[in-house]
């Protein structure tokens, strides 16, 4: 994992999978309507405020024989992590799903005051 560092600010990436659905029928792919997976994310070391988040699709397995209907988000982001949460929803299949991410944001200093 790479890290740049200047005495504030820190980046923070990672890869992860959200699911696999084909080889087992789950949901994602067997179902319809609407259908959420969310994948906990934490963060190699905490950041002092939450950061600015970044998703995106690394891997993307999908059917095509009906219209691929997709969202990718980042939800509660903390200092700590957050969620990449992948959304689908009518007639819409996936396979299997993976997804970069990218952290950027202030990091605590030794040096750095809290005053009230």
């Amino acid at each position: 994992m790479k890290r740049l560092r200047n005495p504030r600010t820190g980046v923070d990436q990672g890869d992860t999978g959200i699911f696999s659905d084909f080889e087992d029928g789950g949901q994602m792919w067997t179902g319809t309507g609407p259908r959420e997976r969310r994948r906990a994310v934490q963060f190699s070391e905490p950041f002092a405020r939450p950061p600015a988040v970044h998703v995106s699709v690394s891997l993307w397995d999908m059917d095509t024989s009906a219209a691929i209907r997709a969202e990718l988000v980042a939800e509660n982001i903390t200092c700590d992590g957050f969620d990449v949460v992948f959304r689908t929803w009518a007639d819409s299949r996936a396979a299997r799903v993976r997804a970069a991410w990218l952290a950027i944001g202030d990091l605590p200093h030794a040096d750095d005051w809290d005053v009230d």
